[in-house]
């Protein structure tokens, strides 16, 4: 009966033994499956960020180029479909960012080549074109190059509604001043990128404030932005609701409007505006602009600070720079407020 008893207990025992052998088997195989995987990764890729960054911890520790700024822009002259274009130049900005001595070394043809990518038919491409030439012109010698692509990149900005691309191209004019040449062509896109200003999409909006903010302090753009037509419901700019990013630029366009406009150079002619006017929007006699001020002085610091400016612009339209205190009546508030 001993014997009997003992029988079950030996059996669980050998189970346990089979299923502890059956497990630490189960481990060695994972282990040396992990091993040879690592042993055999893929080739280097150049797409991979990680793999940039390699490159430049390699360039660093080595004092020596990589190359690899160099072969994709020689694979970028090939025959390539979009989706594999559109990678390359992807890579090429990584690469422009992370290896400083590789792209200082880059020439102006490989600028024309990067710029002959705008003329893609697929949207992608030239998304990481524009990405591309924003790396290129952190460097000053490519500067002048890439400014002539600037009526190039404000054509796409006005034909193609893309939020994506919107983004890529504003960020880049942003990037560096705009030479006198494309003021004509900046008067053409003027209702473009205030379109774009109005859109929905937040970042879009920041970068076209950014670059309408910069064209107001130009003389012969200020009067073509004022009068450019707007939404009737354009103040909802200013609403506290709005992102703090995008009400901060929108308050530090209208600051530079209302400088603009009681400039003496500007006073000097007696300008006439349409009734949907950005003029009329801010600066009429039925705005609310003022109300929406005062609404702001309870917002964050920067954008509190930003509207109190706006406000006393307002106040002195027409004695800002030539007084320092100027009469109730020039004064676009009223008294109570």
């Amino acid at each position: 009966m001993s014997c009997i008893r003992q029988r079950p207990r030996q059996m669980d025992i050998r189970k346990g033994v089979v299923s502890l052998a059956t497990g630490a088997g189960a481990v060695y195989l994972l282990y040396k499956a992990i091993k040879a995987g690592i042993k055999c990764q893929p080739p280097f890729c150049s797409a991979s960020p990680i793999c940039i960054a390699r490159l430049a911890i390699e360039r660093e520790r080595h004092g020596r180029d990589s190359g690899e700024l160099r072969r994709l822009l020689n694979s970028l002259e090939c025959k390539q479909d979009p989706y594999t274009r559109s990678m390359i130049l992807h890579s090429i900005t990584r690469c422009v960012y992370l290896l400083e001595s590789e792209a200082s070394a880059c020439t102006n043809d490989d600028i024309t080549l990067v710029g002959s990518m705008l003329d893609d038919k697929d949207n992608s491409v030239k998304i990481q074109a524009l990405n591309t030439l924003k790396a290129f012109s952190g460097i000053r010698k490519f500067r002048l190059k890439i400014q002539e692509h600037s009526i190039k990149v404000l054509e796409l900005i006005s034909t193609i509604w893309d939020s994506e691309l919107h983004i890529a191209g504003l960020r880049l004019l942003n990037n560096f001043p705009l030479p006198d040449f494309v003021h004509p062509q900046l008067r053409r896109v003027m209702p473009a990128l205030m379109e774009i200003l109005q859109s929905d999409y937040i970042l879009a909006q920041v970068q076209a404030i950014r670059l309408l903010s910069s064209l107001a302090q130009k003389n012969d753009l200020l009067y073509d932005i004022l009068n450019c037509q707007v939404h009737c419901n354009f103040l909802n700019l200013f609403q506290s609701t709005q992102p703090g990013s995008l009400l901060f630029e929108v308050l530090v366009f209208a600051e530079r409007l209302s400088e603009g406009r009681s400039s003496p150079h500007y006073r000097a002619v007696k300008w006439h505006y349409n009734e949907q006017s950005l003029h009329e929007a801010l600066f009429g006699d039925d705005s609310r602009l003022a109300d929406r001020l005062l609404a702001l002085v309870i917002h964050e610091e920067d954008v509190q600070i930003q509207a109190c400016k706006v406000i006393v612009s307002l106040q002195c339209p027409q004695d800002v720079g030539i007084r320092p205190s100027c009469p109730p009546s020039h004064s676009c508030f009223n008294n109570g407020e």
